[in-house]
């Protein structure tokens, strides 16, 4: 009877309002709106910072962004990676709630017997000095040969005794293999067209024109084979995972390996490409996996951008991606194609754009952010 009475009391409630004279309790609205924006506390997993210029950090501030800034190979001319740890610790020294950092592994010495050793010094001192990250770059598997000349993939054994220190150490590996898959295609049957513009001007990188390089399928058969020997290692695989071109493809993926995530950093692209014919399966894709998607730019800052431009051209292109994930306003991509925004739940979003960082990447929380 007692039941009976509290149930018809909340119906009522619910049928006739609140009694009078008892102020109503707020709900947190469901979705978020642009309007929100600047007052989420949000995470931009995959940055680079190669400048000692602090604009984009002071950006980032004002869009109430925390910052990963990822050491790393990037193209040739990119600082040293000393220079570029260097750079790091001392935007985290200045920056201590804003800015992390991930360092990453040189393979110049790799096949020097002592790389090992030196390797895992180095990891050492990163970590002492707050790196929460390590970058393992496309140079494995598309560069780095070993004696014979052979190309050395990422599940080579000679890696295995650093990335099992690199997991005792409960550190997370960023995990960049391989390239887009329109990389290993003909210019007319690449999806992006960003894609085709870049392959176009940089024929030396246009895989399709190299098949004496490692297929696509080799890169994806050798990483997957990484995390499977590897798998109390915390992986985040970066650009989706180098399965942009598929989120089926990378739900394979997640589903096999437990301990992998991935970020969605200069492939948000390829995601507005697949919701134009199938929004829903892209819609149904983040929320199926919400708990292992990280949101990151690959915006990479350095002494030849305008500080002015930088601060702005970042905040509209962190707004745009908002947009895309949050609203359902009708988007064109650069392909001419119009898709909607996804309008992912709130729940989703704080995952997206928080909650999936501070548990991928725990060293996050280390600080009071």
């Amino acid at each position: 009877m007692y039941l009976k009475l509290v149930y018809l009391t909340i119906l009522v409630a619910g049928l006739y309002g609140t009694p009078a004279g008892k102020k109503e309790a707020k709900l947190a609205p469901d979705y978020y709106s642009v309007e929100d924006f600047k007052t989420v506390k949000k995470y931009d997993t995959h940055v680079h910072v190669y400048t000692p210029e602090a604009t984009f950090i002071k950006q980032a501030q004002e869009d109430n962004f925390h910052l990963l800034d990822i050491n790393g190979y990037l193209f040739p001319g990119s600082p040293p990676i000393t220079e570029q740890q260097a750079l790091a610790v001392k935007h985290a020294q200045e920056f201590p709630k804003q800015l992390h950092y991930a360092t990453t592994i040189s393979v110049k010495n790799f096949n020097q017997d002592n790389w090992q050793k030196e390797t895992i010094a180095y990891l050492k001192n990163s970590f002492a000095q707050g790196a929460i990250g390590v970058k393992v770059w496309k140079n494995i598997g598309m560069e780095l040969k070993d004696k014979d000349g052979k190309f050395v993939m990422i599940d080579n054994p000679k890696f295995d005794p650093v990335f099992d220190y690199i997991a005792k150490n409960k550190i997370t590996l960023l995990s960049h293999q391989g390239e887009p898959k329109d990389c290993w295609l003909p210019l007319d049957q690449m999806s992006v067209e960003g894609n085709k513009r870049y392959y176009s001007k940089n024929p030396q990188y246009h895989m399709y024109l190299h098949p004496e390089y490692p297929s696509y399928e080799a890169q994806m058969q050798a990483r997957d084979h990484m995390l499977a020997k590897h798998p109390d290692l915390k992986v985040v695989s970066v650009h989706l995972a180098s399965l942009e071109w598929s989120v089926d493809e990378i739900a394979k993926r997640l589903d096999k390996y437990p301990n992998l995530a991935v970020d969605i950093a200069a492939r948000i692209a390829h995601l507005q490409h697949q919701a134009v014919t199938d929004w829903p399966k892209v819609h149904d894709f983040f929320i199926k996996y919400q708990d292992r998607i990280l949101y990151g730019s690959d915006i990479t800052t350095n002494n030849n951008n305008d500080p002015t431009a930088i601060g702005q051209n970042t905040h509209n292109a962190w707004l745009r991606d908002w947009k895309f994930f949050v609203t359902d306003e009708q988007l064109t991509n650069s392909n001419k194609s119009t898709y909607k925004g996804l309008h992912l739940p709130r729940t989703v979003v704080d995952k997206l754009y928080c909650k999936n960082a501070e548990k991928w990447l725990p060293g996050f929380t280390k600080a009071k952010l």
